[in-house]
């Protein structure tokens, strides 16, 4: 009676306490979160089919990319609606995310080239490869090296697409283009016209008013303190496609040292160049279409290099020799880039110290420079330097360790153009994919034999999320504080295949993780970064150790101790794909798909509207599906007289049990007396097991001082910390995978949420508890043990004083028994122990104390 009247009191203090409850029958909207479950799977699973389309080991034609594309869009509305159910109108900007995306699939389908909405001009500081189908993939690979490698690249800015596309549209272009173009396709009218006429039309256009105004900011932010009419720049094509398999060499134009008053003019002659001759045929020959036309620019801070020149960091026509191929000049690297003039040559080893092996010095008698009123020419080179070679040794060293970790970076050989400042500094002005021809690739026979030569640390263990070969240094990422400090080039290895990792896997060389999915989040963005990843193991972080040189073989599933120089270059030298349209429309409707930028749902920007791509849309529902189902227990009234009955136990829980499809293994419509042998929930199972634990229940009497008790009584406990729906009776909502259990124990509450499946991408575990007997430092003593005990076994936790916030997501089913079985344990000994909490050393005590419980009697 005390204890009911007690209830009604907190009742009364909680702010705004209303009984919820929904019209729908908790068992059908159970059914509705089951069917996301399903879905998310489904929606995973084909996303990582359409990527292994473009592994080049599949033919598929554009019929394949419409019905993937509808198939993913169905699916998603679904996930949506099914949301909308169990959450009625708590997401409208669900709707209008989906409808915007599904806008810009259907237009990439229909040959519509104009891609994401953004700013016209947009600084280096800002661009990361995620942004190639908006700057061009010239911009896009210098503002990653910038971001990720600390690479020092040009101070400047790209003009993006949007403004190329708006640019076409404000001066009525495309459908004179397309007229002119398709005359040329169809043999009417010859190349040379046809060139021409649209470059003529181009050349007289207008740039629309906003572009006008964000160059004019672009340009004086770039002068800074100097005046605008001190700056030059190197304005330069980024068109899409082009420095990617398609490298598009020399076919666009580059104005070099161009007064930034002249930029306007720069910027449209370049658009033009795009519809030159050579450029028209290069896109007819390598089926590339015209309607997949779009110019970006990059603009660039004009330096007055000593020495410039360009970098292959393997030599394309002889790769087995392991060697590096540099080329450089005095001044401006224009002549070597464009081939018009001899240049110092040297052969590099691709090893450090990164030795000269060849050394060829040519006579420089002229450079090309900047003029003072803009443009270039020639000028003497001084008669000293004329036989001197342009790089020193050291400036030859630091040139191939800076290639190489670009290299190990995009995971395949580059062509780099850089520059040496009169100081020395090292200036990188362009990167690219190198296209290498060995004279033979490794034979299968040369790679069988590895495994004799080399030590394997272990093999076949468990799947395969992304193929590829890496080798590197060990980095063990124990929590997420880790991922601040790692180093790129290093492979990842850690125990959860968790989304956060995403936030570093463009600067991880692999990825290896103890427990994951193929099909999970992460193992979707190894795949679209092309990272190798090889997860659920089972042993990584136990037999990898931190800073251990490995290799690995994500073709074969082997890993290998050191670095293993064959496979290493296999990667490096395999053919690449054929890109044809369809190839090029896959890829392009999958950055509209794939990309998941909701990475936490503990930060602000996890929200409908930020939803990008199916993906994020995909990832938010499963997110907030799971917690609209806490929600649905915590508020929605069961009604008792429908429920499965009491449980019947040695430990007096007084729990309600209500059954919703398979929680118990004879269900009953009546109320009825329940045994733990009757229950064949799976986590409800392994929850009663851990509350049975031996040492788990201390009955030892507590003395708490009268303070701390009154301080108990006179708390405030807001809504959502405590479950308003029956504060005095202990309820479970079952079924076979599923167990939602509230328990008052005392004057601390417990809530365990809980889906557990044979497919770990479904499962997860939530807990929460808060309260106690005892003043705050006590409560958040106990908060605190707990939160370290839960951390320890995988979960991720928050506390806020005495609230203890932990999730759980995507461990196999039989680790999520065992997480449970601690959840339960933990229920019973944490009962009374803030009570005991008299000083921070008891958490440590505790902490340990429970580990040796498990330890010597853990019946799991």
């Amino acid at each position: 009676m005390m204890m009911q009247r007690f209830s009604d009191w907190i009742k009364q203090r909680i702010p705004g306490y209303t009984r919820r409850s929904t019209t729908l029958p908790f068992s059908m909207l159970f059914s509705r979160f089951q069917e996301i479950l399903a879905l998310n799977n489904q929606v995973l699973e084909t996303i990582a089919g359409a990527n292994d389309k473009l592994s080049g080991d599949y033919v598929f034609d554009q019929h394949y990319i419409h019905v993937t594309c509808g198939q993913l869009i169905e699916m998603v509305q679904k996930l949506i609606n099914n949301l909308d159910v169990i959450a009625p109108g708590k997401y409208p900007d669900l709707n209008r995310s989906f409808q915007e995306i599904e806008s810009e699939i259907r237009a990439t389908l229909a040959g519509k080239m104009h891609g994401p909405e953004s700013e016209f001009v947009i600084p280096y500081k800002m661009i990361t490869k995620d942004l190639s189908e908006t700057v061009g993939g010239k911009n896009a690979n210098l503002g990653e090296l910038k971001t990720y490698l600390g690479t020092t690249i040009p101070n400047g800015f790209a003009i993006s697409c949007s403004a190329f596309w708006a640019f076409m549209e404000y001066n009525g272009l495309e459908p004179y283009i397309k007229k002119i173009t398709d005359a040329w396709l169809d043999g009417s009218l010859e190349l040379e016209p046809a060139s021409k006429q649209i470059t003529e039309k181009i050349l007289a256009g207008r740039l629309p008013a906003r572009l006008e105004k964000e160059l004019a900011k672009a340009i004086s932010n770039l002068a800074g303190n100097s005046k605008e009419r001190d700056l030059f720049l190197a304005v330069r094509s980024s068109a899409l496609g082009e420095d990617s398999k398609l490298t598009f060499a020399g076919q666009y134009l580059s104005l070099i040292n161009e007064p930034a008053a002249n930029l306007r003019k720069a910027y449209i002659m370049v658009l033009a160049s795009a519809y030159s001759s050579t450029a028209m045929e290069y896109r007819r020959r390598k089926g590339f279409k015209e309607v997949e036309v779009a110019m970006a620019v990059a603009c660039q801070k004009m330096a007055k290099p000593k020495a410039s020149g360009v970098m292959y960091t393997l030599d394309p026509l002889n790769p087995e020799k392991d060697t590096m191929l540099l080329s450089a000049t005095w001044g401006l690297g224009g002549p070597v880039v464009s081939g018009r003039a001899t240049a110092d040559h040297f052969v590099v080893d691709r090893t450090s110290p990164h030795r000269g092996l060849e050394v060829k010095v040519v006579r420089k008698e002229s450079m090309l420079t900047g003029l003072p009123q803009g443009g270039t020419g020639l000028r003497p080179v001084e008669e000293e330097l004329q036989t001197s070679p342009a790089l020193n040794n050291g400036q030859i060293t630091r040139l191939a360790a800076t290639g190489l970790a670009i290299e190990k970076y995009f995971n395949r050989p580059q062509d780099i153009e850089f520059a040496v400042s009169e100081t020395g500094e090292i200036t990188i002005l362009q990167s690219r994919q190198l296209t290498v021809r060995p004279h033979k690739t490794p034979h299968a026979a040369e790679l069988a034999d590895l495994s004799a030569r080399y030590p394997v640390i272990f093999r076949d263990r468990g799947v395969i999320a992304q193929r590829g070969i890496a080798s590197g240094p060990v980095f063990l990422v124990r929590n997420e504080d880790d991922l601040k400090d790692f180093p790129v080039g290093s492979i990842l290895v850690t125990r959860l295949a968790s989304p956060l990792l995403a936030k570093v896997i463009m600067k991880a060389s692999a990825i290896i993780t103890d427990v994951g999915s193929a099909t999970g989040h992460l193992a979707t963005i190894a795949r679209e970064f092309r990272v190798p990843a090889l997860f659920d193991t089972g042993i990584g972080t136990t037999e990898l150790s931190q800073g251990r040189e490995i290799t690995l073989d994500a073709e074969e599933n082997v890993i290998y101790q050191g670095v293993v120089k064959e496979l290493c270059y296999y990667n490096l030298v395999e053919d690449s794909i054929e890109e044809t349209f369809e190839y090029r429309l896959l890829r392009r409707v999958l950055k509209k798909i794939e990309p998941l930028r909701l990475l936490d749902p503990s930060e602000q920007n996890f929200t409908a509207r930020n939803c990008r791509s199916l993906h994020d849309i995909t990832r938010f529902i499963h997110e907030k599906a799971v917690d609209a189902l806490i929600d649905l227990n915590y508020y929605q009234h069961h009604d008792l007289k429908t429920m499965a009955g009491k449980l019947k136990w040695d430990i007096p829980l007084d729990l309600v049990m209500i059954d919703i499809g398979g929680g118990l293994c004879k269900p009953t419509a009546q109320p009825a007396v329940i045994v733990p042998e009757d229950i064949c929930s799976v986590p409800m199972q392994s929850l009663l097991k851990g509350l049975k634990h031996p040492g788990a229940w201390d009955n030892e009497p507590m003395s708490v001082d009268f303070g701390s008790f009154m301080s108990s009584l006179t708390r405030t406990s807001p809504a959502e910390l405590s479950s308003p729906r029956q504060i005095g009776q202990n309820l479970a909502v079952i079924s076979k995978e599923y167990a939602n259990v509230s328990l008052r124990l005392g004057y601390h509450f417990t809530m365990i949420d809980s889906y557990i499946s044979a497919n770990l991408n479904d499962n997860y575990a939530y807990f929460r508890f808060f309260g106690g007997v005892t003043d705050l430092n006590r409560r958040s003593r106990r908060a605190k043990f707990l939160g370290e005990v839960l951390a320890h076994y995988d979960f991720r936790v928050e506390l806020h004083g005495d609230l203890v916030v932990a999730r759980l997501k995507k461990l196999d089913e039989h680790s999520m028994r065992q997480r449970l079985y601690l959840l339960g344990l933990l229920v019973g000994f944490t009962r009374q122990l803030d009570v005991k909490m008299i000083s921070e050393g008891q958490v440590d005590v505790y902490v340990k104390k429970l580990k040796n419980l498990l330890e010597e009697n853990h019946e799991q």
